[in-house]
């Protein structure tokens, strides 16, 4: 089994910076695919930014340039780290885990990220 929570949400102004943590239980967490998620109310999911398991990382478009993927594979944790925050990254994100062996998807239960303009 695996579990995910996520940390470091907040209120920050326009401009700000916050960093997110995502912390794994398990034994797959260093073989996994990992990666970020947010949902803005009344939008769907969509993915922010990922990581491989050889720390190559992807981001959509709207935050290339301010936010940074990465992942300490020792201590079983991913973080994301976004500066320069506008008000429409507010929304929930959630940490996703996908199992090398079964490609089964795992969540966090979600952190809020409010960004005040």
């Amino acid at each position: 089994q695996v579990q995910l929570v996520e940390s470091g949400g907040g209120l920050v102004q326009a401009g700000g910076s916050l960093r997110l943590s995502c912390a794994a239980s398990g034994r797959i967490f260093s073989a996994a695919a990992m990666g970020w998620h947010r949902q803005a109310p009344g939008k769907e999911r969509e993915l922010v930014a990922s990581i491989t398991r050889s720390k190559s990382t992807n981001y959509t478009d709207s935050v290339k340039g301010r936010f940074t993927i990465s992942r300490d594979n020792p201590k079983n944790t991913m973080f994301l780290q976004m500066n320069s925050l506008k008000p429409e990254d507010t929304a929930v994100y959630y940490c996703n885990l996908q199992s090398p062996y079964t490609g089964y998807d795992y969540w966090g239960q979600g952190t809020q990220v409010t960004v005040s303009s």
